[in-house]
């Protein structure tokens, strides 16, 4: 019996062919190579809608370098527990203190009531995450970064290709982080990217380039000063190369994705699931369940791999505080994650919604 796969991405001669490019190139980092970063970044901006893009190694390196263009040390920065625990690292990296608040029940994504109370005078960011590709409410988020002079930094590290508004995701925050693990919608081996929103895009663009390059500016051959702390963040040309044909496929791909999740939530009988959006990228689809372990354990006698997505950050060891977030603590010990990517055929959604309704 072969497994039907939780995660899996979209490839074909395409990616082959960009691969043996910049293989045969001899150029495979970014500074000396053949163009796919610049390339990328120019073709994923204009994808969005931003008005510059950088590209990086990963989605946690995008939140870091994002939240260090900001003066976050001993502020507080809002975000919700239920995600990766990136989210709330890249916080503490660059000297925030993290303040996690609840979640909507209904959409998994981060509640605005409970953003209002908890904004204080230490508040510098509100970090939403737009999780599993549906989109938080970012008219009402961003109405109060507005009212109390706080940044919006976005984690749409499951969201590229998502919609607000009619808009693509990475067009609306100051900043917006994006992951292209291998799993994630748009994938490469390795990759992220920070989108920026401001005026002085260009400059800012400069300052993160010199930053996710070990800090190196005013390079002249082997000539190059540092002014600024920076990382090994860059992307390489292996991964921009990939990401450029994937980026052609990602309308399409997402769309088999909301074919996928509209199935899962008009037929799964579970009343605690995902809703549907035609704006979400459905990077997986959720439901809720009771017995989880025998649940899933039950799915993948089946053949089904399914997920949890995530343990609540507030409480790890490191993280761990007297705060109480009983949506979120319910959710993630009843949260079961299934599979939407292209790569699912129709026999697979049927086996996968028959299975689901046996057992619930």
């Amino acid at each position: 019996m072969s497994k039907i796969k939780l995660f899996d991405p979209f490839v074909d001669e395409s990616e082959t062919r960009a691969i043996k490019r910049v293989l045969d190139s001899h150029f495979w980092a970014s500074g000396a190579g053949s163009g796919n970063v610049k390339r990328f970044e120019m073709k994923f901006a204009k994808y969005i809608g931003s008005k510059n893009c950088v590209a990086v190694n990963s989605g946690t390196a995008a939140l870091n370098l994002a939240l260090s263009m900001i003066d976050i040390k001993g502020k507080e920065v809002i975000l919700p527990s239920l995600s990766f625990v990136s989210t709330a690292n890249a916080v503490i990296e660059n000297g925030g203190i993290p303040k996690f608040v609840d979640i909507e029940e209904k959409t998994l994504c981060i509640d605005y009531t409970k953003i209002c109370d908890a904004i204080s005078k230490k508040t510098k960011i509100i970090l939403p995450v737009h999780f599993a590709g549906y989109v938080s409410n970012l008219e009402k988020i961003a109405s109060l970064c507005k009212k109390f002079n706080i940044d919006l930094i976005e984690d749409a590290a499951h969201a590229a290709g998502s919609s607000y508004n009619n808009k693509k995701i990475g067009s609306h925050g100051k900043f917006v982080c994006f992951s292209f693990h291998p799993v994630k919608n748009l994938a490469m081996p390795t990759g992220g990217l920070i989108a920026i929103n401001q005026k002085s895009s260009s400059n800012i663009s400069r300052i993160l380039k010199a930053k996710r390059w070990c800090g190196i500016t005013n390079r002249r051959n082997s000539k190059y000063d540092i002014k600024d702390l920076g990382w090994n963040y860059y992307m390489n040309e292996f991964s921009a190369a990939i990401g450029l044909e994937q980026l052609k496929k990602l309308d399409w791909t997402n769309k088999q994705r909301q074919k996928n999740g509209k199935r899962y939530f008009n037929e799964i009988s579970i009343k605690e699931k995902m809703p549907f959006d035609k704006g979400c990228s459905y990077h997986f689809y959720w439901i809720r369940v009771k017995n989880r372990q025998k649940f899933r354990k039950k799915m993948f006698e089946k053949g089904i791999e399914t997920g949890t997505h995530y343990e609540p950050i507030h409480k790890f060891s490191f993280y761990k505080s007297k705060i109480k977030l009983p949506i979120t603590e319910k959710v993630s010990k009843e949260i079961v994650t299934l599979p939407t990517h292209p790569n699912l055929s129709d026999y697979d959604i049927d086996k996968i919604i028959k299975t689901v309704n046996g057992l619930s």
